[in-house]
């Protein structure tokens, strides 16, 4: 009963063999479309939804991990295990954490431990595999959380993309920014720090900016030792290019490639292409 529990969302977009390794349990996003309901990363594959949302005409809506869905994970963890660490998207893009909160507050079983990481994607990913490490060498509830808190301070998140209608609609970024990027032809450079969404360079074209954000990279990791993630949104041609470039460029102690899932691409449209990464 020491053993301690790691929960998270699929906005982490884990890869499914590190999902099992560590014994990571997913709590799925919801994905409406028209009538249609998908849990994310569950009954979609990020193929078929981007083939889909290319030809569609409806824009498919999102909706957070239900909390009923929490409380029963919650419940089937207290079974075998003597706490729980629950790590999410950032509560300025999601309720997500309001909701585990509240669903942790309705398991008296355990203790539930709730973590905002700020980020997201494979940065939010990051600070789930450092909690699961810990929990797996056998750390306590406390100690587990603070690995976790201890690499959301070292991850960072970078992310290039041509294509800002998606991103408008979904007011990830304001309206303006999306309207300038179009009519100028400039291709933002996106970060996410602390829950917030910034533009921290930009260029005329993608490769460019892709360029650029590698060149971002270099000034946040010098030449130490790197982790790193590429993620992407139904270009996987590009994500291939880019994790080249990062293992040519880097000492990569782990590098990897991974999609985004259908909710958070539902957010982005396709095109999207970034990296999480961290040092030694």
């Amino acid at each position: 009963m020491n053993k301690i529990a790691i929960v998270t969302d699929s906005a982490a977009c884990l890869l499914k063999p590190l999902i099992n390794q560590y014994n990571i349990h997913v709590v799925p996003f919801g994905l409406i479309w028209g009538r249609e309901t998908f849990r994310d990363g569950v009954d979609m594959t990020p193929a078929e939804f981007y083939r889909r949302l290319r030809k569609s005409q409806t824009l498919p809506t999102t909706s957070q991990p239900l909390i009923e869905d929490f409380v029963s994970t919650y419940r089937s963890l207290a079974q075998t295990a003597g706490g729980i660490v629950s790590i999410h998207l950032a509560q300025n893009m999601s309720g997500t954490c309001r909701t585990a909160q509240m669903a942790a507050a309705m398991v008296a079983e355990v203790p539930v431990h709730i973590v905002d990481t700020g980020t997201a994607v494979m940065a939010q990913g990051f600070v789930v595999l450092a909690a699961a490490r810990a929990a797996q060498a056998g750390r306590t509830l406390d100690q587990v959380v603070q690995a976790a808190k201890a690499m959301m301070a070292r991850v960072h998140l970078l992310a290039v993309q041509d294509r800002l209608d998606y991103l408008a609609r979904s007011g990830r970024v304001p309206n303006v920014i999306a309207l300038v990027g179009s009519a100028l032809r400039i291709v933002p450079i996106f970060a996410i720090r602390h829950g917030e969404v910034s533009v921290v360079g930009q260029a005329r074209t993608k490769p460019r900016a892709v360029q650029a954000m590698l060149e971002q990279m270099v000034a946040r990791a010098g030449n130490r030792p790197v982790h790193a993630a590429v993620f992407h949104a139904d270009v996987p041609d590009e994500a291939e290019e880019l994790r080249a470039k990062i293992a040519t460029r880097f000492d990569c102690v782990g590098l990897f490639v991974t999609e985004f899932t259908p909710v958070m691409g539902a957010h982005t449209g396709p095109g999207l292409l970034g990296v999480a990464f961290y040092t030694e």
